[in-house]
């Protein structure tokens, strides 16, 4: 299998476990009602990156997108987790293209 497929597949089970995890520690607590989310839960790791490239009018190096993301945002994200899903996105024509090796920017249409 794939690093990048298999590293995704752990990452979304991980996820999944980790809600259940959390739901069975509420229902111990009694907890009724639901958290209120944060903004972390809001905006995936792709829609911080573009928010951000919004903001920069450039394409970023992924080191610079990095440390402005966890400016904005106050999020760490993982680099080798966003150059795979970023690069995805440019494959599929989806938002975002590569200008340099690990520098990213939007598509004229998606600006």
């Amino acid at each position: 299998m794939n690093d990048d497929l298999k590293q995704s597949f752990l990452s979304v089970f991980e996820a999944s476990l980790d809600a259940q995890l959390r739901a069975v520690r509420r229902l111990r607590k009694g907890e009724t009602a639901a958290p209120q989310p944060s903004r972390r839960s809001s905006l995936s790791q792709i829609d911080m990156a573009y928010d951000v490239l919004k903001k920069a009018r450039a394409p970023l190096h992924v080191s610079d997108l990095l440390a402005r993301i966890k400016t904005s945002f106050s999020v760490a994200v993982d680099r080798e987790s966003l150059v795979s899903s970023l690069s995805k996105k440019v494959t599929r024509g989806d938002r975002f293209l590569r200008t340099a090796k690990n520098t990213f920017g939007l598509r004229p249409e998606a600006r």
